[in-house]
């Protein structure tokens, strides 16, 4: 009988036993150091939540950037291009077109102090004509449908309505997409075409100093300068630059992740966006000046010929070379007409 009750005594024992070692090894383990480095582990733990900001999954698809559905960048992107592009672009539109109202109010049209003569010379051949309103038509073009992505939702659908402005947004893609060619196509041909007479020349600080004249009421004050002046100049190798740039990061776009991942996707976008912006404002610019702002501006590339009474006035460099070369006849001849 004692066997019997010590055997059942004896689990007890021991559990009683095992209970109090752990309490008193609690204290002691709990003070031991861990071999850990706390700071460290911060360090870890932010990079995994940065982490996990991205959200990415496996792919069985041969386009393996498909798996990743979210990333910091492209909620960065989304700011940008939702948020601040449309500030950009509305106040880059309207701000030059409220500066060419002003400065119409105050300048009025740019008049030719001599009257018209019987003479006519040819400023701009037949190719430059065509390369001219190529790449014009085709910036129009892509600046209107581009002009969409970014306020087309906001200003145009209430308008028209959701099913004719999805239409409208879907053929003006395919517009964009196709078009942009023949203006890559231009850009090359006018850097190739008239490179050489845009380089910098010893008038251009003289007609930055007086401002091309475009300031002076009486009409009198202008600068020499030699086929294309100071002013046009700037705007050819804004063209020039501004196409590039945007030729550049439009073909990336045209051919998605052909070139680059999605970080340079969105990159693209940035350059494309805002690139266009800037130089939609440029041309809006041009226009007035070659039309509404200056007599005679048009008719350089309407029909290539201009009076030289006006070429006096305003490339009175260039025409003191052609009169050199022969190409035109002496000032003599160019009389006021009768």
């Amino acid at each position: 009988m004692p066997d019997n009750r010590l055997g059942r005594l004896m689990p007890q024992a021991i559990a009683a036993f095992m209970t109090l070692t752990l309490l008193v090894a609690a204290p002691v383990y709990a003070q031991a150091p861990s071999g850990s480095n706390p700071t460290a582990q911060a360090v870890n733990e932010q990079q995994l939540l940065d982490e996990l900001r991205k959200i990415e999954g496996r792919v069985t698809l041969p386009n393996t950037a498909a798996g990743l559905l979210e990333q910091p960048q492209g909620r960065d992107y989304r700011s940008f291009h939702e948020g601040w592009l449309p500030w950009i672009g509305g106040i880059a539109i309207t701000g030059i077109l409220l500066l060419l109202a002003l400065f119409y109010f105050y300048r009025g049209r740019i008049r030719t102090l001599a009257t018209e003569s019987s003479v006519r010379i040819l400023r701009f051949g037949a190719l430059e004509r065509l390369t001219h309103w190529m790449t014009a038509t085709a910036f129009i073009i892509l600046a209107i449908t581009g002009l969409n992505f970014i306020f087309g939702k906001r200003l145009l659908m209430p308008l028209i309505g959701a099913d004719a402005f999805s239409t409208w947004s879907i053929w003006a893609k395919y517009a964009h997409d196709f078009v942009s060619w023949a203006f890559m196509l231009g850009i090359l041909v006018m850097l190739v075409t008239w490179v050489w007479d845009n380089l910098p020349d010893r008038h251009d600080a003289h007609w930055l100093r007086v401002g091309g004249g475009f300031f002076d009421k009486t009409n009198r004050t202008h600068p020499p300068a030699g086929r294309f002046n100071t002013g046009q100049k700037l705007i050819f190798w804004a063209v020039v630059l501004g196409g590039i740039a945007l030729s550049v990061s439009g073909i990336f776009m045209l051919f998605p992740f052909a070139f680059t991942d999605i970080n340079g996707m969105q990159t693209a976008q940035y350059v494309h966006a805002t690139v266009g912006i800037i130089l939609i404002a440029v041309i809006i610019a041009h226009i007035y000046i070659g039309t509404l702002g200056m007599e005679g501006a048009y008719e350089a590339m309407g029909s290539g010929t201009v009076d030289i009474n006006w070429a006096k006035e305003h490339h009175s460099a260039w025409v003191e070379t052609q009169e050199a070369k022969g190409t035109i006849p002496p000032r003599s001849a160019a009389e006021p007409a009768e």
